[in-house]
């Protein structure tokens, strides 16, 4: 396994590439950040605006996707407030026994801030077996709600006829995701790496099928294509997106974060993922299968962004990556009705024997340690 010379991230994250010299293209993204005409992609951006605008035939020239974190709820302010846009909000909620109160709170902190939101629940029936299915099939559980987090607002803009969704950023520009652009186009988005086309048709089984799980399926291309809907990242087009300018313009605007300590979610920022807890699951099996977690991200783009050197970010993610408090496997696993016993034979079943051996006290340890 490598590493990119310049931030953290290693070879084995799928659709990362590295040139000659070993840099990683976000890296080398994050360079070219300086050189960007970033009037001309305002002019851009402001031309997309006016585009949704003219298409209107209802109330809302655009969805802007929402969790209520720092960067929707940057997208959400930009898109009223610097576009002129009368945006409707599309969240997809949690069931209770994953949502966590500072998720509820921040939806509401938006909804307050002059907002119209639809939120759209999934039964938690559904979600729980169709969890539990990503979970055995592909020791990745999100694979099933992030189906149902993207499916959900084009399914909306076609039921509503709003042309334009705002998306925040660009995961192959960020974190070197597989399947969509290099640029603000976010039609190709169901291809990423998790969605892997949009068809839930994987996660099938155990009492659920195809006509029980609408919100999952991601529309057709033909389905969009009719509707004359028009994705983008939003990030793509404004200079200073990015998570330490998002959470700060949030937490201005009445953003909840988390208080906790960095071991326990394995990550070095505590203004990610605040909208529920399973999330610290889905890292732990992360780093088991691909030897890298959240705590890679944070380090990588804090790298790029001049608030780490490349050696403090190594001590810190061979301090944190991979962490995850007990107490969220324990609800985890409550959740989705299994013990922990089960849970730890399912996630090693998992574990990527070419990057992880047993050291000499049967412990284990990645073969090539992130140095």
């Amino acid at each position: 396994m490598g590493y990119c010379k310049q931030c953290v991230i290693s070879d084995s994250r799928p659709g990362i590439k590295f040139d000659d010299k070993g840099v990683c293209h976000p890296c080398r993204f994050a360079e070219a950040h300086k050189n960007v005409d970033w009037d001309k992609r305002k002019n851009a951006l402001r031309a997309i605006a006016e585009w949704g605008r003219k298409r209107r035939s209802h109330g809302y020239d655009c969805i802007v996707t929402v969790s209520g974190g720092k960067d929707s709820t940057r997208q959400a302010l930009y898109a009223r407030d610097e576009l002129g846009l009368k945006p409707l909000l599309v969240s997809c909620t949690y069931p209770p026994e994953q949502q966590i109160e500072i998720g509820a709170k921040n939806i509401a902190n938006l909804i307050s801030l002059g907002f119209d939101a639809i939120i759209v629940g999934p039964g938690s029936e559904k979600w729980r077996v169709l969890m539990r299915n990503a979970f055995y099939r592909f020791g990745n559980w999100a694979k099933a709600t992030e189906m149902a987090l993207y499916a959900i607002p084009p399914r909306v803009a076609i039921s509503y006829q709003i042309p334009l969704i705002l998306l925040g950023e660009n995961n192959v520009i960020i974190s070197g995701d597989l399947g969509d652009s290099f640029g603000g186009e976010a039609h190709n988005v169901k291809n990423n790496n998790t969605l892997a086309g949009g068809d839930p048709s994987v996660l099938l089984g155990n009492g659920i099928e195809l006509k029980d799980i609408l919100w999952h399926k991601f529309p057709s291309d033909e389905e969009v294509a009719r509707a004359n809907i028009r994705m983008i990242y939003m990030g793509f087009y404004i200079e200073d997106f990015n998570p330490y300018v998002n959470a700060a313009i949030a937490l201005n605007k009445g953003l909840t974060i988390r208080d906790v300590q960095l071991e326990d979610i394995g990550a070095l920022n505590i203004h990610e993922d605040l909208d529920e807890d399973f999330v610290h699951v889905n890292q732990l099996l992360k780093y088991l299968k691909l030897g890298f977690a959240r705590a890679t991200d944070d380090a990588s783009i804090a790298i790029r962004a001049g608030r780490l050197k490349r050696e403090e970010a190594v001590e810190l993610v061979n301090k944190y990556d991979g962490r995850c408090a007990k107490r969220y496997i324990v609800k985890f696993c409550d959740y989705i009705g299994i013990d922990e016993d089960e849970f730890w034979r399912v996630a090693e079943s998992f574990r990527n024997k070419d990057i992880w051996e047993k050291d000499a006290n049967n412990e284990w340890i990645l073969k090539d340690r992130l140095n």
